[in-house]
């Protein structure tokens, strides 16, 4: 198709120059005719030829959108570090083992272990499940089976031999069997959350 428009448009240069040339008297009357409809061949084959090759407009860019930052994953640092601000704020347990006692009396360590016990055990009993290892009452005698578990026992004394032992409960140990610590996703990548916030009387 391309082709054929410039064959016409050739065409319609040629008809318009025979106009001036002295030995086309005798088309001459014709010429306006000619020279009207390649124009208009001409102007048909290049409004309806077909693009070949032509790609489809691109749709506008969309704007680049910045990717949502996604919190960091849990970890058992900061983890440890928020239990231990719970045992702080409700046992102010922290105050207590970073404070030097040796300046109290008795009576005030006393007094001070008592508010800490007690807030960090309700602590212990809302996020575990503890229970002892023996039940049986310390100063007793007991079997520790064959094949027990390593972290479940420690034995001291004169071991000879190898399991079933016997010997006497000094502690009763501690085992958790359910743990149910808030899940804590750390906000900055170089800084622990802090154990207890300063805290500032404004006047």
């Amino acid at each position: 198709m391309r082709v054929a428009s410039i064959i016409a448009a050739l065409l319609l240069v040629a008809v318009s120059g025979a106009s001036f040339v002295p030995a086309a008297e005798q088309i001459r009357p014709y010429l306006p005719e000619a020279a009207l409809a390649l124009s208009v061949v001409v102007l048909a084959l290049v409004v309806f030829q077909p693009r070949r090759g032509a790609t489809p407009p691109k749709p506008p860019a969309e704007p680049a959108h910045p990717a949502p930052r996604q919190p960091e994953a849990n970890r058992p640092d900061a983890e440890v570090v928020h239990f231990l601000s719970m045992l702080q704020e409700r046992g102010r347990l922290v105050d207590f083992l970073m404070d030097d006692i040796n300046a109290y009396s008795d009576a005030q360590v006393g007094a001070a272990a008592r508010v800490v016990h007690a807030g960090c055990k309700a602590v212990l009993q809302e996020h575990f499940t503890i229970s002892p290892v023996r039940t049986e009452p310390e100063g007793s005698t007991v079997q520790v089976p064959a094949g027990y578990p390593a972290d479940e026992y420690r034995l001291v004394g004169r071991i000879v031999g190898s399991a079933p032992f016997s010997g006497v409960l000094v502690h009763r140990g501690w085992k958790s069997d359910k743990v149910e610590l808030p899940q804590l996703l750390r906000g900055a990548a170089d800084r622990l959350p802090a154990i207890a916030p300063a805290e500032i009387e404004v006047k």
